[in-house]
């Protein structure tokens, strides 16, 4: 029966699917245990046989015996680590789509989030499975092993070794207590600054023009501070420990050859048990000191796997079904409300309405009205709602969004234009299709100007960035939307950036769009846009004041009134 950790999350269910290697494993680490005894019978052998009979042959046969056991216990440490290796290839390899997915949605629901946290926690929990942390749990085991031949030598070396476990076993426990919590604030404070960072380098235009680089400086140096002292603080524990297992284990090695000297002086013992106690006691610590060197990697991994099953747990892998159903584009609302974390008033309040397909619905209301989160709400993206987006009768969120992405079309408020080429970004990072690229272009007016650019639409977006106006680039962004002649569009003021020719190749697209009975929403501000509308939704406070159809004159004096 499949263990209760293992049931829990994804990730422990992965896990459990290799146990056969980790069984694997144990089995190599009794081969390396085991031939770890060699040293200690070739001791025996060459003092209290060799030394005494003087057998050259018998040296000889021993040390080609003891030379090929060694052989064999380096290829089963190379067999056992490449098992783990290729372990934590597999592992990474079954888990990174789910981790990526469920990132993405929490980056979805928690925008605020560094997304980049799961992957080094992913990154964290692959590194310690292949790592010495685990051969040391492997090995503990063999401790009574040694414990059973060193009793066998004689008594006080078996108790002396014993002894010796407690402080072994101790700072392994205080390893524990001592590292989690600085580690634990080392990575908070290493995450608040990457998250500090992240945020305020993507706006560095921004903070460049207007002299905000000294006042960000000094909040980031402020973290960065926080950052160092706590580090500083975990690296300490971690080295104030490991300075005290190695003072406990070079007294362990002295004192282990002192009683064995004085047995072997009584006669108790001979000169090579005398020796080879030394080496076994040191193979039956070697565990525990092992275990302190890398109880941090082993702390670092547990927490990262407590983010990574929160994680998964909290975002769970939807199954994803590639639907064929083509949808016509009618929307209705019903008891739309939307609301936020830290916000008593929601921002949209009991929407009711219904578009049919095929409509152009213009949405105008004053700033913080609602209207790019009731933008957000019709494309099923907004992560807090009440009541139902219901797309051609069905709420929005019962849809597969492999069936309905390709027939969705979204232009933000804010344009994020991607790495890779610009045939790439229209085509939304699928495999482009040359007529619907050129097609999407042409109809926003840019085909020329990519044409113009150095390698036309195989121009990387990271150079023709810096050479497209913002105009230009909402155009991009108006392409990738409109491309494979989606049937139901979203445009948050479509034209903020855009000149009057833009403004016109808008108008036209959206006009064509119509013909083909795409339904459309727009946010606009700009009256002479409310032309190309059949119905205008008024927003206000939250709330649908006026859903009227277009009477471009009533509609023009409503907007100049609203804004």
């Amino acid at each position: 029966m499949r263990p209760a950790i293992f049931e829990r999350s994804a990730l422990g269910r992965c896990l459990w699917t290799f146990r056969r290697e980790f069984v694997w494993v144990a089995v190599f680490s009794l081969f390396v245990n085991m031939l770890a005894l060699t040293p200690t019978l070739y001791m025996l052998q060459v003092f209290d046989r060799v030394m005494v009979t003087g057998g050259e042959l018998t040296l000889a046969a021993l040390t080609v015996i003891t030379v090929f056991l060694f052989l064999v216990m380096g290829f089963a440490e190379w067999l056992r680590s490449r098992l783990l290796v290729r372990a934590g290839a597999r592992f990474d390899e079954a888990i990174n789509t789910l981790v990526f997915n469920a990132s993405f949605e929490r980056s979805l629901l928690q925008r605020s989030r560094n997304p980049h946290q799961s992957f080094s926690d992913l990154t964290a929990v692959r590194q310690f499975l292949t790592g010495q942390g685990v051969f040391a749990a492997m090995d503990i085991p063999w401790t009574f092993v040694y414990l059973a031949v060193l009793f066998l030598m004689h008594p006080w070396l078996g108790w002396l070794a014993v002894v010796f476990m407690v402080p072994m076993s101790f700072l392994a426990w205080l390893a524990h207590k001592a590292s989690s919590a600085p580690t634990k604030r080392a990575q908070e404070a290493a995450s608040d600054t990457s998250n500090f960072l992240f945020a305020k380098m993507r706006n560095a235009e921004t903070v460049e023009a207007l002299g905000m680089l000294g006042n960000l400086r000094r909040l980031w140096l402020a973290l960065h501070q926080r950052q160092l002292l706590a580090h500083g603080d975990a690296y300490e524990v971690s080295q104030r420990l490991a300075a005290t297992t190695k003072f406990v284990q070079y007294t362990q090695q002295s004192v282990i050859l002192a009683v064995g000297a004085l047995l072997a002086l009584d006669g108790k013992i001979g000169v090579g048990a005398m020796i080879a106690s030394n080496a076994l006691t040191s193979n039956a610590l070697r565990p525990f000191a092992t275990l302190v060197g890398t109880w941090k990697g082993f702390v670092d991994a547990r927490q990262a796997y407590g983010r990574l099953e929160t994680l998964l747990m909290g975002h769970p892998e939807v199954a994803t079904e590639v639907g064929t159903a083509t949808i016509s584009g009618k929307v209705t609302l019903r008891s739309l409300s939307a609301n936020a974390s830290g916000r008593s008033a929601p921002i949209l309040d009991r929407l009711d309405a219904e578009f049919k397909a095929g409509e152009v619905v213009a949405i105008v209301g004053p700033s913080g009205a609602g209207k790019s989160t009731l933008a957000r709400c019709l494309l099923g993206i907004w992560p807090q709602t009440d009541g139902q987006v219901e797309l051609d009768g069905q709420p929005i969120s019962e849809w597969s969004r492999a069936a309905i992405g390709p027939q969705l079309g979204y232009l933000p408020q804010d344009i994020e234009i991607f790495d890779g080429t610009i045939a790439e970004n229209i085509a939304r990072y699928g495999d482009p299709d040359p007529d619907q690229v050129i097609a999407a272009a042409t109809r926003t007016g840019i085909h020329e100007m990519v044409l113009r650019l150095p390698k036309g639409y195989d121009t990387p977006m990271g150079e023709a960035g810096a050479l497209l106006s913002a105009g230009q680039r909402q155009r991009v962004g108006l392409a990738r939307a409109i491309y494979g002649e989606p049937q139901l569009i979203v445009l948050d003021e479509p034209n903020a950036s855009l000149d009057d020719a833009g403004e016109a190749a808008l108008i036209k697209t959206v006009h064509e769009l119509r013909s083909q009975g795409c339904t459309v929403f727009m946010i606009v501000h700009q009256k002479h846009i409310l032309a190309a509308a059949d119905r205008v939704l008024f927003l206000e406070a939250g709330r649908i004041k006026a859903l009227a159809p277009v009477v471009v004159q009533q509609a023009q004096t409503q907007l100049e009134t609203q804004t």
